[in-house]
């Protein structure tokens, strides 16, 4: 009777090299043998990641010799011609540029699926894609596209929350149907992408840098140039012309702190001004089906990046506010301060309205930036695929008008009556607190003309679906009613 205690602990390792069997693969007659074309870092790691999923992997190699040390020992290592022939799905895992090598097996390959994980080197805007090019050489076979987005290290370490996707598609769906199988098996999310002709867009994908981000970084790069220079004039230029004093020691720490939240109000104010214009389109027209702009369009779907740069702009603006007392230029102000009050014998410099000030400043800055934290943290895909849409909206949208009107206030309360003393002016130029406060009180303003029942009211049957034009009405049949009661229903 055999013992029960000699069995490997894991089924599936052996006691001489704890090899993995696949014995789940060679239990299951349904299960495909999976062929790959390639010996590179791609092939080795989804070779690994194919027989940790219960595959029996087949790979194709040139010098089959001099590349079976490169693999696990659970994968056979044989000619691409054997590859070709064994396998039942396979992976073309070489360079586009050398996909004509792979012509001498067309006839081992008739019928077969044909995964094509490929990439240019740049973004294809012209076409056709390499997956095209591979179907026309292989035209008896099925190709599909996919992993292409995902990296040797991501097939290596398995799906994250960052890269469970794998974008697919091929004109046949039974090739897709078993590349999917493949994909779930492997622990990724398959998307459909529709035919074949979709790959040239798939390809370009991992060589687009931050697209959706170009709109917004750059808006507040300017946004940050422009008020640097503005605080620069005021703060630096303006001592040196009119006293001869140079304050150029401001430019690293007391310039940049002041334009940072300068920034982060407009970027916030930036993000809740398009959903305005939205609105106001929608009254105009009377109805919700008609397409907005393109600018503002993209304007929307940007959303997200604006308020993401706003807390960054925020955040730095926090940091840099805690430094201001560690540097060397505040102790010496601090000390002359305190001397000249010594020697001007005043006792006393406690001055009621400051105190105030500073108080509801800082408390106003500190509930925006945890409010600005909020919207951050629930604008993450982990996050906000646990709220419910109702939970969302509130988060985003009635939250976030809070914390731009907790911003606004603290800007507010910063220019206290700032605002109303000439020295403030240099060189007639306004305070910049002054200027950041025009757009962000525009928006609040336009927020609460929405909320006045003439607006509000028209605003919620619209987006119920109302038209000036067609009103869409749907009654409920009554008792006596017939087939042919359908007149009281609208055109829609």
């Amino acid at each position: 009777m055999p013992d029960d205690m000699s069995r490997p602990l894991v089924p599936g390792w052996s006691e001489s090299g704890g090899s993995r069997q696949l014995e789940a693969s060679l239990s299951d007659p349904n299960t495909p043998m999976v062929g790959i074309l390639g010996t590179g870092d791609f092939s080795r790691s989804l070779a690994r990641r194919l027989v940790a999923s219960g595959y029996q992997v087949v790979v194709g190699s040139r010098s089959p010799a001099r590349s079976v040390a490169l693999f696990p020992e659970e994968v056979e290592v044989a000619s691409q011609m054997e590859a070709a022939t064994q396998a039942d799905v396979v992976f073309v895992a070489v360079f586009p540029e050398h996909h004509s090598t792979l012509v001498t097996l067309k006839s081992a390959l008739v019928g077969k699926t044909l995964v094509d994980v490929s990439n240019s080197l740049g973004i294809n805007r012209d076409g056709p894609s390499n997956a095209e090019q591979l179907s026309n050489l292989f035209p008896d076979s099925f190709v599909v596209k996919g992993f292409n987005t995902l990296s040797a290290w991501a097939l290596q370490n398995g799906p994250r929350d960052g890269i469970r996707q794998v974008l697919l598609c091929g004109n046949s769906s039974k090739a897709k149907d078993l590349v999917k199988h493949i994909c779930h098996r492997m622990g990724f999310i398959p998307v459909d992408m529709g035919f074949l002709s979709s790959s040239l867009e798939i390809e370009n994908l991992p060589h687009h840098l931050f697209p959706s981000w170009r709109l917004p970084v750059l808006c507040m790069l300017c946004l940050f140039v422009f008020f640097y220079l503005y605080n620069f004039i005021q703060e630096v230029i303006h001592p040196l012309v009119e006293k001869g004093k140079g304050a150029f020691y401001k430019m690293p720490i007391e310039v940049v702190n002041a334009s940072l939240p300068s920034v982060a109000l407009v970027m916030l104010a930036l993000v809740y001004l398009p959903g305005l214009f939205a609105a106001f389109f929608q009254l105009r027209w009377d109805t919700k089906y008609k397409r907005f702009p393109n600018w503002l369009d993209r304007w929307l779907t940007a959303r997200k990046q604006f308020g993401l740069c706003s807390f960054l702009c925020a955040v730095m603006h926090a940091v840099y506010s805690l430094s201001l007392p560690l540097r060397k230029s505040a102790r010496y102000k601090l000390s002359n301060m305190a001397y000249q009050q010594v020697k001007a014998g005043v006792e006393d410099s406690w001055n009621d309205e400051e105190v105030w000030r500073m108080e509801l400043y800082l408390s106003a800055g500190i509930m925006a930036l945890g409010l600005l934290s909020l919207l951050a943290v629930t604008s993450l895909p982990s996050v906000a695929s646990t709220l419910n849409w109702r939970e969302f909206t509130f988060i985003q949208s009635s939250l976030g008008y809070c914390a731009l009107t907790a911003a606004t206030t603290h800007t507010l309360i910063f220019g206290w009556n700032r605002a109303f003393t000439p020295a403030r002016y240099p060189f007639y130029l306004p305070p910049s607190f002054v200027l950041v406060l025009i757009l962000p009180c525009v928006v609040l303003c336009g927020r609460l003309a929405l909320f006045l029942p003439c607006m509000a009211g028209r605003l919620w049957k619209i987006r119920r679906g109302w038209e000036r034009s067609r009103q869409i009405r749907f009654a409920l049949p009554g008792e006596d009613c017939r087939n042919g009661g359908g007149e009281d229903v609208s055109n829609v």
